[in-house]
This record gives structure tokens, C-alpha cells and sequence, in this order.
């Protein structure tokens, strides 16, 4: 048995390279940290505590603050117990993400979201009655019991308080392990809302084989237009350097020149001038 504490951040969907589309629940699962190791000799059975999430000091009392202490480490908000562990763990040591692989099969506990006071429709999905013909029966729970022994009994299905229960699902499959961002993504849904705690741990009545899916995996790659438009603006840079060379003025000498010959042409053809 194997295990770690997560939150769960939303779902998405992947594609695999058979082209099948698989939606996921990605799970952020930050490192663990065993805040206590439990010994048959000491406790009379064998399990690990996990903590994570940190926790201000201010809010942590004194066997919290002695507990972490001693695993060198800061108050943790959550804490759960996993049993029969595989491997040896120390206090202190640090569980992340690579502990599962990809295609293992797992079940995942979480707290369902609350729905607050609801009917039996909503509730318990019962049928509703007939809307018309005079009918006073829409939606209500029917009978509550039956002649004897006149009152209700234990288990009648009624109206009330819905939702932030304890729900495992089990049998999924683990897409993908990031050590790198901390998640996994596991296969379909699992309950609770956004940021609400879960635990991953090892299937318990898994019969099948891992069968582990390729993922597609998308890369950032320079396409053709990208070249084009390189190349585009290399041409503009080399126009921009043409036009922005230096014009040679004309020289005084030049200048000069031009208004003698002018002169002399005036000398010689007075009439022209005049006109």
C-alpha cells in the first residue's frame, strides 16, 4: 500500500497516440512529509503519518508544534494515516509524485461538495408525481410508513442535508506522473471541488493489468511563416542601412564654377538676359 495527499485542481483531457481522448483530473500533490512512523511493537499496527500544507505557527498547538519538531520541518495543516506501507520510511522523509507510475491503478478519497437542504428528487432521485388533473402529489417523499407498526421507519429515504461526504472511487488509472510541476493526472473524475483535499493510494480491489497510454506531448516549434518573417525583416534592416548612407553635398569649387559660367553667359548674350 502506497499513498499521498493532493489537491485537486480541475479536469482537462489528453490524447493518446491511438487518437483516443482520455479525460483526467489533474492533482497537484506537493512533497509529503511522515510526520510519524507507527510500529506493531510500539502502536500495535504499522502505518505512516503524512502532513502537508503548511500551517502558521500561531494557530498550531503544543503536541503539533512538538510533532513537527521532531521532523524538522513546520506545522502541517492535513494529516492522514496510510497503513501496511511497502517501503521504510523515516520521520522526516519526504513523499512526492514519483511514488506512482504510469498505467498503476489507484482509488482516490475525497469530500463531496456540499448541497446543502435538498428534496427526495434531488436527493435520493426518486419520481416525481402527476402535474395535473388536479393532482396535489409533485414532489413529495409518499408514504412515510405502513400501518404497523405506525411510525417511520429506520432508513426511510427523506429530505435533508446533501453533499460533504466521505467518497472513494476506485480503479483508476494514473496518465501521467510530473515530478517537475508536482501533479497527476488520473483518469475520469474524483469527487470534491476545487482545492479540496484528496488521497491517491494503491487500488484495493484492482485485478487488471497496467496497461500504460502514450500521451501526446506538444513542443514549441519555429514554423515556416516564423522564417518568413525573419527573412522579411533582415530585408527591411539592409533597405533602412541603403537609404540612411550619407549624400555627397556639392563642393564650394563646384558652386564656383557654376556661377562664373553663369556670368559669362550673361556678357555675351545681353538681350537673352534681359528677357
Amino acid at each position: 500500500m502506497k499513498g499521498i495527499l493532493g489537491r485537486k485542481v480541475g479536469m482537462t483531457q489528453v490524447f493518446t497516440k491511438d487518437g483516443k481522448l482520455v479525460p483526467v483530473t489533474v492533482v497537484s500533490c506537493e512533497p509529503n512529509v511522515v510526520m510519524q512512523v507507527k510500529t506493531v511493537e510500539k502502536d500495535g499496527y504499522n502505518a505512516i503519518q503524512l502532513g502537508v500544507f503548511e500551517k502558521k505557527e500561531n494557530r498550531a498547538n503544543k503536541a503539533e508544534m512538538g510533532r513537527a519538531k521532531k521532523a524538522s520541518t513546520t506545522p502541517k495543516r492535513f494529516l492522514k494515516e496510510i497503513k501496511d506501507v511497502e517501503a521504510t520510511y523515516n520521520v522526516g522523509d519526504k513523499v512526492d509524485a514519483s511514488i506512482f507510475n504510469i498505467g498503476e491503478v489507484v482509488d482516490v478519497t475525497g469530500t463531496t461538495k456540499g448541497k446543502g437542504t435538498q428534496g427526495v428528487i434531488k436527493r435520493h432521485n426518486q419520481s416525481r408525481g402527476p402535474m395535473g388533473h388536479g393532482s396535489h402529489y409533485h414532489r413529495k417523499p409518499g408514504s412515510l410508513g405502513t400501518m404497523l407498526p405506525k411510525r417511520v421507519l429506520k432508513g426511510k429515504k427523506l429530505p435533508g442535508h446533501m453533499g460533504v461526504e466521505t467518497v472513494t472511487i476506485q480503479n483508476l488509472e494514473i496518465i501521467e506522473v510530473n515530478t517537475v510541476d508536482n501533479y497527476i493526472l488520473v483518469s475520469g473524475n474524483i469527487p470534491g471541488a476545487k482545492n479540496s483535499l484528496v488521497l491517491i493510494k494503491t487500488a484495493v480491489k484492482n485485478s487488471r493489468k497496467s496497461e500504460p497510454k502514450e500521451i501526446l506531448s506538444y513542443e514549441e516549434q519555429e514554423t515556416v511563416v516564423d522564417e518568413v518573417v525573419e527573412e522579411n525583416t533582415e530585408v527591411k534592416e539592409e533597405v533602412v542601412e541603403y537609404t540612411t548612407e550619407e549624400v555627397e553635398t556639392p563642393s564650394e569649387e563646384v558652386k564656383e564654377e557654376t556661377t562664373e559660367t553663369v556670368e559669362e553667359t550673361k556678357e555675351e548674350n545681353p538681350e537673352e538676359a534681359n528677357n
